[in-house]
């Protein structure tokens, strides 16, 4: 089996679509099942080599979002001799954009059936970048868009249930399937958090909150700071560490310094996920997620998977990872409502030990190696060499496929 995937991210960029991709390129690997990746190539890249198995192509910047890359569309079709060579068994498009006209045409002169994971969830974040637009057209904008997308696909695979609704809801008529990204087992292991808090000067005794993540509006991490700002009160000792870079760094700070903040939030910008990530994972009391547009919400896991308790709002895909708590707390919608939970966690060691102990054993639950399992499956059904899982329809478990 060869899978094609296609994607306009990719590391050195850093979001849950790039671990994703990797994460499951290396447990299909274990299945000798053989991926090969189309992505965009980066500035940063210069003079790093990918291997055989990745192909960089020429993009463009996009002036909106410095981060992001625009693939051009005929270096993707000079890849095509090449493929025909090692012709692939289907096409999996892994983002919505140029990854996705150009998966389709390359299927079609394959003849190769063409899948896609669902990763965005457009609809609710989409007016932070076109802010001229009402919300309202914006949302029927994006219903049409995925819409359009997905019914032209052979299947799509989404990260939760929460998402199979929403794709039906817009009239998505398409195969749906669950599939959430599992964790590789070196995110459970190393890390020291007492090295962390040495290196960026955050002493012992500080109760220590961390987000991981895209420094991105639709993160929702302003609704923290309103948070922090009603904590610090009760545990003065509180401190905010965000992780991660993006378009709304210069607005939270700003909002930071408006709230009194100053010595209770730090903006540390990206860490090596390999080794610096691990030990801020290890470093904090409590991760802390307020994003309401996650497909999945993997960066919860990670956390979990190191022992760090969770306290985040059960959203749209945070609801699987979320229910029945364990290793983790959900938070109510409104910031004194979350700061409730967090002053009494901190405030109870015993509590924290036993969520740190929980979280663990439920991220394990999670393994790439199963998930990768079920993603062969699902490649064999469209493929036609072995048979697949049903379809999952609205409101079956998300163990069905």
């Amino acid at each position: 089996m060869h899978s094609l995937m296609i994607s306009d991210v990719f590391f050195p960029r850093i979001n849950g679509v790039s671990t994703s991709i990797e994460s499951f390129r290396e447990a299909l690997a274990a299945l000798h099942i053989r991926t090969s990746l189309i992505a965009p190539r980066y500035p940063a890249q210069q003079g790093r080599a990918d291997g055989p198995t990745i192909h960089r192509v020429g993009s463009l910047p996009l002036p909106f979002d410095p981060e992001d890359r625009l693939m051009r569309r005929r270096f993707i079709r000079e890849l095509l001799p090449l493929l025909r060579e090692d012709r692939p068994d289907l096409v999996h498009v892994q983002t919505p954009f140029a990854a996705h006209y150009a998966g389709l045409e390359l299927a079609q002169a394959l003849g190769v059936p063409c899948i896609a994971s669902y990763h965005t969830y457009f609809e609710e974040y989409l007016f932070h970048y076109i802010p001229l637009l009402p919300r309202n057209l914006l949302r029927r904008l994006a219903r049409n868009f995925s819409r359009g997308q997905c019914n032209a696909l052979d299947g799509i695979i989404v990260p939760s249930r929460a998402m199979v609704e929403t794709l039906e809801g817009y009239g998505v008529t398409a195969a749906l399937h669950v599939l959430p990204t599992g964790l590789a087992e070196s995110r459970f292991v190393g890390g020291c958090g007492d090295f962390f808090r040495l290196r960026y000067g955050i002493a012992a005794h500080r109760k220590m909150l961390l987000y991981v993540g895209r420094v991105a509006f639709e993160k929702n991490i302003g609704f923290l700071l309103e948070m922090l700002a009603r904590l610090k009160d009760d545990q003065p000792q509180a401190l905010l560490v965000v992780t991660g870079e993006g378009p709304a760094l210069r607005a939270l700070q700003e909002q930071a310094s408006a709230l009194g903040l100053d010595g209770f939030v730090r903006f540390i910008g990206y860490l090596d996920r390999h080794t610096e990530l691990h030990d801020c994972y290890r470093a904090a009391d409590v991760f802390v997620f307020a994003s309401r547009t996650e497909t999945q919400g993997l960066v919860l896991l990670e956390a979990m998977a190191l022992g760090t308790p969770a306290v985040a709002l059960a959203e749209m895909g945070t609801c699987d990872i979320l229910e029945g708590e364990k290793g983790c707390r959900i938070a109510p919608a409104d910031a004194e409502g979350f700061a409730r939970v967090i002053a009494r966690l901190l405030d109870d060691p015993a509590t924290l030990q036993r969520l740190s102990a929980e979280a663990r054993e439920h991220a394990r639950s999670w393994s790439a190696g199963s998930m990768a399992r079920r993603l062969a499956s699902l490649y064999g059904m469209w493929t036609g060499t072995s048979p697949g899982p049903l379809r999952l329809g609205k409101g079956a478990p998300a163990d069905a496929t």
